[in-house]
């Protein structure tokens, strides 16, 4: 596996979390500077987060993969900015939405990255990462399953993979929605990038993170394609409330999960995300204190 970084430089795919960079900063502003940061702590890896992925010439593909390569990093997965309009209830802003999707697919394809993240979306109009009412109906689910099915050609057709994710807010709530979800589709280049956090639901999970882990290895293994990495607490109220923490600091089990993902995926990239970029080096560090206990050896940059 490859330990990389997400969103260490640039704005996140969905301002899902506050990073502190402004939301233009996506992969055509990423300078020689920021990518040898990056790699200067240790980390192989870091995504790619577009704004528009119609302007890219082929100029800027070819300056792109040079910045990667003299900066002895591999182009990870390439996440579009399009919000959650997978699921918008209006046709016309959801073809929109369908068709920056296919976009991404073929500058993925342009770029050589791995996957393009396919984001489920929500019906709440604040954010594509927010709860809504519907979000688990089978109405919406029926809705995404429709505009994946209208972006995977697309993705069949340029030897892309479509890396979803999904959350408890959202309409992928669970590992069996997933898979319920993977199935519905049926192509071989839908695939899950593992992002376990966003799934904690309740306080039974949170106590018992292993056996809540285990379930989307069980169900969702033969499927996944990276994952995500970082960590939660429970905060000290009356209300059940969940918030993201530091690596090194938080409840879930990283060493089973580590684990779990080098049996399942070895050739993964592990991408630590939704953290400032003055923390990425201590979350490093912290990484390999968990690699360390799980037996893992990571992957060197090969150029």
């Amino acid at each position: 596996m490859h330990l990389g970084a997400a969103s260490m430089i640039g704005a996140t795919g969905s301002n899902g979390s506050n990073n502190g960079v402004p939301e233009n900063f996506d992969v055509l502003t990423y300078t020689d500077n920021d990518l040898s940061e990056v790699s200067s702590i240790g980390y192989t890896v870091h995504n790619l987060v577009v704004n528009d992925p119609s302007i890219f010439s082929s100029d800027d593909i070819q300056r792109i993969k040079e910045s990667f390569r003299n900066n002895s990093l591999i182009i990870g997965q390439t996440n579009g900015r399009y919000g959650g309009d997978l699921v918008n209830p209006d046709q016309r802003i959801r073809d929109k939405c369908i068709n920056f999707v296919k976009d991404m697919c073929v500058l993925t394809s342009k770029l050589g990255a791995p996957n393009t993240y396919l984001r489920p979306g929500s019906i709440n109009p604040n954010g594509p990462w927010l709860p809504h009412p519907e979000n688990h109906t089978d109405k919406v689910f029926d809705r995404l399953i429709d505009s994946t099915k209208k972006i995977i050609s697309v993705a069949e057709n340029e030897g892309v993979k479509l890396s979803l994710e999904g959350g408890y807010v959202s309409p992928i709530f669970s590992a069996k929605r997933t898979k319920e979800f993977i199935d519905a589709v049926g192509s071989k280049n839908l695939g899950f990038n593992q992002d376990p956090v966003n799934f904690i639901s309740s306080i039974e999970q949170a106590y018992n993170t292993k056996e809540f882990l285990e379930d989307f290895f069980t169900l969702l293994g033969e499927y996944t394609l990276g994952a995500h990495l970082k960590d939660f607490k429970i905060i000290d109220a009356l209300l059940l409330r969940f918030e993201e923490e530091l690596l090194g600091s938080g409840m879930m089990d990283q060493v089973y999960f580590l684990k779990r993902m080098n049996e399942i995926c070895p050739d993964a990239h592990i991408l630590v995300e939704h953290i400032p970029r003055d923390k990425f080096e201590p979350s490093f560090h912290e990484t390999i204190k968990f690699s360390n206990d799980a037996g893992i050896k990571w992957e060197s940059y090969q150029k």
